[in-house]
């Protein structure tokens, strides 16, 4: 294979894998060339939480969850809220994910070796009616072993064809351009970077030490989106969503920058739904950086204060865990570009959350004894705790006087006023003295914990914020983070890629396939506006396997 096989894979991210293995399981001989090192095998995936959308598993029935591909698709349908006459390939893709969520999707990865924590979450709950957006039960099936145990599923397969010669891996390779010949690509062009052993998710050199071409009859871009390039980020905001924020924190590493993309559209593929994209409202800096600008999400239970920069309660449905896009346009909406959520330690203790594989140790270290710790514990998560600690964007106080000074501080200006904030929680607090009430956000509340899933590990007993019992109080800055791209490159169903053409009928670029967030996770853009969470790994793995799968079939 030294400088051509069947079929070339550019990235060694989670579609990257499927995609390779998919391939050699067909008895194809694979490259895949990556311009990081072997520490960042796997790539974003490693760092994530991962969770899987699925639908009608035995964890959501033991749970009493009556899920089904109907409500799944109708969930997905209101969500996505697909308007665009490019939206065809993705709307292809988003049914045919769902199928595969509510299908084999489960006992396929589980035949591989993975394993779900046995209590599902439940993840965006939406909108305000039963035909808008976000999920009416809970499918977001938590990995044991969080992202480095999905990845390491497919890592197995992949040293398996490494070791029997069916695949290798060309690291520090950074293609530059695809080979088209005769209105076809057959291969890549690219410099080879120099060594480099930098920790994983810290950035590498770019230094040149060569170049190389590759030849097959099979290219399959799976480079991954845009987060890590704030400019493409700002240069890709649509209208709808307001100005770009001035301050934005990345979720990614700095490699997830978008240049494939633009290589792979000079070589004739089209891509569509660029100002779409998945950007959390949650952000906080971590104190202790890997990436450049290095953010953490907050996955929050229903039950913190949520105020905008100015100090007015968050309207409905902006409540914590309900509409992340939403709740992105109604931030921008207001010319700030962050926001606070105003909490008790109980709360923090209970609802808190940090995503990432490395912010939690329970679950991706599998330590049942410390994952107990989340339901029965006195304190949060180390990690969660550490952020309390430590954390720029974290106030802790006995008072409220002393809180809203803190926060002040923390901003950089005067905008909030200790006198309205304590109304507006004590008009809250009111409300808990009775088991009904008129507080939207008290009665998501109780709802949740009608679910045995929420009451165990997700939310905290209804309180009031301003309890001494409950203290200390606890506010935290949120700010833009950035993290998915949901449009890409415009492929079919095995994930072809279009040529570039105006309007639809475009005929296939032959030889060229994409999958994964390159591909908005799927024929450009699967998810529509807005993701039901728990799809980004499990598109990037629907997709790689397709894509893998159809690049087979062609080759013969």
């Amino acid at each position: 294979m030294a400088n051509s096989a069947d079929a070339i894979v550019v990235g060694a991210g989670l579609a990257g894998l499927v995609a390779a293995t998919e391939l050699a399981t067909a008895g194809k001989r694979v490259i895949i060339v990556e311009q990081e090192s072997p520490a960042n095998l796997g790539g974003q995936a490693f760092w994530s939480l991962g969770g899987l959308f699925m639908v009608d598993t035995p964890e959501q029935r033991r749970l009493g969850i009556k899920d089904s591909f109907d409500l799944a698709w109708a969930d997905w349908r209101g969500t996505a809220g697909f308007d665009r006459d490019e939206d065809h390939w993705p709307q292809q893709w988003a049914r045919a994910y769902v199928e595969f969520a509510t299908g084999e999707k489960r006992d396929w990865l589980h035949g591989l070796g993975l394993r779900v924590f046995p209590i599902v979450g439940w993840a965006e709950r939406g909108g305000v009616d039963a035909s808008s957006n976000g999920n009416s039960v809970p499918r977001f099936h938590l990995t044991w072993g969080t992202g480095p145990g999905v990845v390491e599923v497919f890592e197995h397969r992949l040293r398996e064809m490494i070791n029997d010669g069916r695949i290798s891996i060309l690291y520090r390779h950074q293609v530059d351009d695809l080979i088209i010949e005769g209105g076809a690509c057959v291969g890549v062009t690219g410099s080879t970077l120099a060594d480099d052993d930098a920790p994983r998710g810290t950035p590498t050199n770019r230094d040149i030490t060569g170049d190389f071409t590759l030849r097959a009859p099979a290219v399959i871009v799976c480079s991954g989106g845009i987060g890590g390039n704030l400019d493409l980020v700002r240069a890709s905001w649509p209208d709808r969503l307001g100005k770009p924020p001035k301050s934005m924190i990345k979720g990614v590493p700095a490699h997830v920058d978008g240049r494939m993309v633009g290589i792979t559209e000079q070589a004739g593929a089209n891509t569509i739904n660029k100002d779409r994209m998945w950007h959390y409202v949650e952000g906080v800096r971590n104190w202790d950086p890997i990436w450049p600008d290095h953010g953490i999400r907050i996955l929050p239970g229903p039950s913190s204060m949520w105020f905008d920069a100015t100090g007015q309660r968050m309207t409905a449905p902006n409540y914590p865990g309900y509409d992340s896009l939403g709740a992105l346009q109604a931030i921008m909406d207001t010319g700030h570009d962050y926001t606070w959520f105003i909490l008790t330690q109980s709360i923090i203790k209970k609802e808190f959350a940090l995503s990432g594989s490395e912010q939690n140790p329970d679950l991706t270290g599998r330590d049942w004894k410390l994952v107990l710790g989340r339901a029965f514990g006195p304190k949060a998560t180390g990690p969660v705790e550490a952020f309390k600690e430590h954390g720029a964007d974290f106030a802790v106080a006995d008072t409220l006087p002393e809180l809203v000074s803190q926060m002040n501080t923390i901003a950089g200006n005067d905008l909030l006023d200790e006198t309205r904030l304590r109304r507006q929680i004590e008009d809250r607090d009111r409300q808990i003295d009775n088991r009904f009430t008129k507080d939207q956000q008290i009665m998501g509340l109780r709802t949740f914990r009608n679910y045995i899933g929420d009451k165990l590990i997700r939310t905290a007993k209804p309180h009031k914020i301003l309890d001494p019992t409950k203290g200390p109080l606890i506010a935290v800055k949120l700010n833009i983070l950035t993290r998915k791209t949901l449009g890409g490159l415009e492929t079919d169903l095995g994930g072809r890629c279009f040529q570039a053409a105006p309007g639809r009928g475009a005929a296939i670029l032959p030889g060229l396939y994409a999958a994964g967030e390159v591909s908005g996770f799927g024929g450009g853009g699967y998810h529509g506006y807005r993701a039901l969470e728990g799809t980004f790994l499990g598109g990037c793995i629907f997709s790689g396997r397709q894509a893998g799968r159809a690049a087979a079939s062609d080759i013969g």
